[in-house]
């Protein structure tokens, strides 16, 4: 992995209160160190928590996060990595209907979509103007977003914040 180092903020949107541990064993895998979550209730869904961690370590970090987390399953969650030299800003949300989107952010938070996307977006549509736009939407992820919405709107009291630092 690289040495440059990055941070990154990782949200459990919602996962079912007996996960807990296992979040933790994966966020513990990839830091190489344990890590304190603390939990408060997710007034969106019933029976179900979420946290807040934020995390500094070598590029590439975000990816392992969401990687080690999407094993799980029954979570929702996203993984930010802000931008360091010689690699994008990153946003992976997983949702256990959808699966994991992974896009590029600029620095304003916007979605990138790529050359090469908007290219596979034009040919796989056709001609479609409406399959043009499904295309889009799902480049940039509005389904996810759709679903994480109304967890996150719950997301209000810092208080479940936590620092991992030098993962890895």
């Amino acid at each position: 992995m690289s040495k440059i180092l990055t941070q990154g903020v990782l949200h459990v949107h919602a996962a079912p209160q007996a996960l807990c541990p296992h979040i933790r064993w994966a966020l513990e895998s990839v830091a190489g160190q344990s890590t304190d979550l603390q939990w408060c209730a997710q007034t969106a869904t019933v029976d179900e928590v979420r946290t807040t961690l934020e995390w500094e370590g070598p590029q590439g970090t975000g990816a392992l996060i969401a990687s080690a987390l999407g094993r799980l399953k029954n979570i929702r969650f996203e993984v930010f990595e802000e931008a360091s030299p010689g690699a994008d800003a990153g946003r992976w949300a997983y949702t256990p209907e959808l699966g994991i989107f992974y896009s590029m952010i600029d620095a304003s938070g916007n979605t990138v979509i790529t050359e090469d996307r908007v290219r596979y977006a034009y040919e796989a549509a056709r001609g479609d103007s409406n399959a043009l736009l499904r295309q889009f939407s799902l480049a940039l992820g509005e389904a996810w977003d759709t679903e994480l919405e109304p967890l996150r709107a719950c997301a209000t009291e810092p208080s479940n914040i936590r620092y991992l630092h030098r993962v890895g």
